[in-house]
């Protein structure tokens, strides 16, 4: 994953090591939860989207919540055009992956907002 997210500076940024944390976490848990090659790469894509919500467009958590909302609009759902983008999800895994992001994103939006949108004081540290 740390070459995938092509992290250059893993062991001085606090922000890669946190992200690498978060993305580790997810991949495992969608692993735990035997999803289909499809599925976990629809969640590491949504993983990444509301990320992006908040470190991008500095989406609020209403906001982001809403997102969420609209990719999981339609699962379950017979008709071909009603069904959203994640749709190879069963109503039963949506509601996982909502707990899944509930407790892993949405509980802590605060610390990942300040993780983004705050500046830090870098402290340099070397081997001397």
């Amino acid at each position: 994953l740390e070459e995938f997210l092509n992290f250059k500076h893993l062991n001085t940024s606090l922000k890669e090591a946190i992200l690498l944390d978060y993305y580790t976490a997810g991949l495992w848990w969608a692993k735990e939860m035997n999803f289909s090659l499809i599925q976990l790469s629809g969640f590491m894509d949504l993983l990444n989207f509301l990320l992006e919500n908040l470190s991008d467009k500095h989406m609020s958590l209403g906001d982001n919540l809403k997102e969420l909302g609209r990719a999981m609009a339609g699962i379950g759902e017979t008709d071909a055009e009603s069904s959203g983008v994640l749709d190879f999800f069963s109503i039963e895994q949506a509601k996982a992956v909502i707990d899944y992001l509930n407790i892993s994103l949405f509980k802590h939006y605060k610390l990942y907002e300040y993780l983004f949108h705050s500046l830090r004081e870098e402290l340099v540290t070397s081997n001397e």
